[in-house]
């Protein structure tokens, strides 16, 4: 699933390709990739222009000359740019058919993720997105200690909670709570203050790596065929042995997410 690092390397992709792109005529062939009014989406779209392209959490923001438009990228969404005259794919859902010939197509094999038309001036503070937590750059650790410190859930599935702090996925809240030598199934309300300011600098720092790397490629994930490089750089995600005792890597369900982490490395606390 395309996380936070995932989806910025979407973005600055795209940048490079397609500001400045009119759109001439929006074909969807597949209805429910559209939230909403299928319709009114292709209408009020059309003839617009791509001027920027923001990024909140896991959500692109396509800004347009009155409008925008949010993607969800869910489990195996991606954008491929191509020539108009290349035959459509049976995973193409939706496709963005530019005035100089070239077209994008939102390509998502299991047609979990979302497009959805949003006030382009007041995105950030309408729905879906007001809902988020900050990212760990915005973070503030006295508020995410707030919302953590009486809760018996796992702080691995505390890290998912996109409510909490966003942009975090699978993948790195496992990697997240290898570097903090912690046991991701200790509970919220055992980790510390001092523990959070760590949780957010760790947080921090593993994201900015990612994103250096262009992201981790695993299974589909690619950013209009450039894959990213930070999986030769996972210390705990699917990997077999941990990379400072050696030991054998543990792999175990937690609230339903594939969890790898070191038993002897990583300790529970309470």
């Amino acid at each position: 699933m395309p996380e936070l690092p995932e989806v910025e390397t979407v973005r600055r992709t795209l940048k490079n390709f397609i500001i400045g792109k009119e759109i001439k005529e929006i074909q969807v062939h597949y209805d429910k990739i559209v939230v909403g009014d299928t319709d009114n989406f292709v209408t009020s779209l059309t003839g617009q222009t791509i001027r920027d392209i923001d990024r909140v959490g896991k959500y692109l923001v396509f800004i347009l000359d009155r409008d925008a438009f949010i993607s969800h990228l869910r489990m195996e969404g991606k954008y491929n740019l191509v020539d108009a005259s290349k035959p459509l794919n049976k995973h193409e859902h939706l496709t963005f058919v530019f005035r100089d010939g070239t077209e994008l197509r939102y390509q998502d094999t299991r047609k979990f993720g979302r497009l959805e038309r949003v006030n382009k001036k007041t995105y950030r503070q309408d729905l879906p997105l007001c809902k988020l937590g900050p990212e760990p750059w915005d973070a503030d650790p006295k508020a995410i200690y707030a919302k953590i410190h009486k809760s018996n859930l796992p702080i691995k599935t505390l890290l998912l909670d996109q409510s909490i702090m966003t942009g975090i996925g699978n993948i790195y809240a496992n990697e997240i709570c290898f570097r903090l030598k912690i046991d991701p199934t200790t509970p919220g309300k055992r980790v510390s203050k001092k523990r959070v300011v760590e949780l957010i600098a760790v947080s921090k720092e593993i994201l900015e790596q990612a994103i250096a790397q262009g992201g981790t490629t695993i299974h589909s994930f690619d950013a209009n065929g450039i894959n990213g490089l930070f999986q030769v750089q996972l210390q705990v995600h699917t990997q077999k042995f941990c990379p400072l005792c050696s030991g054998a890597i543990t792999k175990e369900m937690v609230r339903g997410r594939g969890t790898y982490y070191c038993k002897a490395c990583q300790k529970k606390k309470g």
